[in-house]
């Protein structure tokens, strides 16, 4: 995947320095409340000598500096503190930022084309865990979009999960997933996730149901992206659509649930079978068309 052609976006505020998703990681910053309250038990002894105020200060001044004791705490930072891994996650930011700079020309041309003007979504990019318009964000979430504050939320570490533990290596299997969350916001853009919140509240049956088709149209709009960004570029290689194929099938509800528990549960379903997942996306990369998208009907 030739991604650099795209260069990089400006929509796209880089929090991996920050601690606990507080903006500004060097220089003065105030520790969380969850750090205070876990480690209060620790330091409460030290007060009640010189030798521990002494301690307890030496500490302050370590963490002001830019040092989190929780780190030790934790087994160490989730930061990659060698000078090779600094840079392979300084390239991953920078290919995030790229593929989100081609969703802004693709879907910006098909607005335009339209009749309408492309608003952008921002991209957060993080390590271990941060804020967001929707709460919380943390590793274990994955890569999501929050409607509320109309920002896609990144946590480096995931591009190493779907390497390692979903077996879905590859650069365009990773856009591919960037390009499912700006999925969403062209859903928002339409009020397609306000109207099936509205009838997940109003309506009975399996709120799951609506969600699969939600996300089953996220895969057919990244098609979409796929298709008129390799119109506009030629930035495919050989082997690219496999990659994203490989993904989108490591990640189906189907596959997931049988390598976690050895059995599926259909009516659990919040993405889509792999094969849905696939077809979809396929969908959309053949024709380049949103009517083509309509998984609702």
């Amino acid at each position: 995947m030739k991604w650099r052609k795209w260069g990089k976006s400006r929509n796209v505020e880089d929090r991996r320095m920050s601690s606990g998703g507080m903006e500004g990681g060097r220089g003065f910053r105030m520790p969380s409340l969850q750090t205070l309250f876990f480690i209060y038990p620790i330091i409460k002894p030290l007060l009640r000598s010189k030798l521990g105020l002494i301690v307890l200060g030496v500490g302050a001044f370590a963490y002001f500096s830019g040092f989190n004791p929780m780190n030790l705490l934790s087994g160490g930072s989730k930061t990659p503190t060698t000078a090779k891994a600094k840079q392979a996650e300084d390239m991953e930011a920078e290919f995030a930022s790229s593929v989100l700079a081609s969703t802004e020309q693709v879907w910006g041309d098909i607005f335009r084309q339209a009749g309408y003007q492309y608003h952008p979504p921002k991209m957060v990019i993080y390590r271990g865990h941060t804020r967001s318009g929707c709460g919380g964000a943390d590793a274990a979430m994955g890569p999501f979009y929050c409607p509320n504050d109309q920002t896609v939320y990144v946590d480096l570490g995931f591009f190493d999960e779907m390497k390692y533990k979903f077996k879905a290596a590859g650069d365009f299997a990773q856009a591919y997933v960037l390009a499912h969350e700006v999925g969403h916001h062209i859903q928002n853009l339409q009020g397609t996730l306000e109207k099936v919140q509205y009838a997940k509240r109003s309506f009975g049956g399996n709120p799951n149901a609506l969600q699969v088709r939600v996300e089953l149209q996220a895969d057919c709009y990244a098609g979409i992206w796929a298709h008129h960004a390799e119109k506009k570029m030629h930035f495919l290689e050989q082997g690219d659509i496999d990659e994203a194929l490989g993904a989108a099938n490591a990640i189906g509800d189907d596959t997931l649930q049988k390598h976690a528990q050895g059995y599926v549960v259909p009516d659990s379903f919040t993405h889509g079978t792999s094969k849905q997942r696939m077809t979809w996306f396929l969908r959309g990369l053949k024709t380049g068309d949103l009517r083509s998208c309509d998984t609702f009907n």
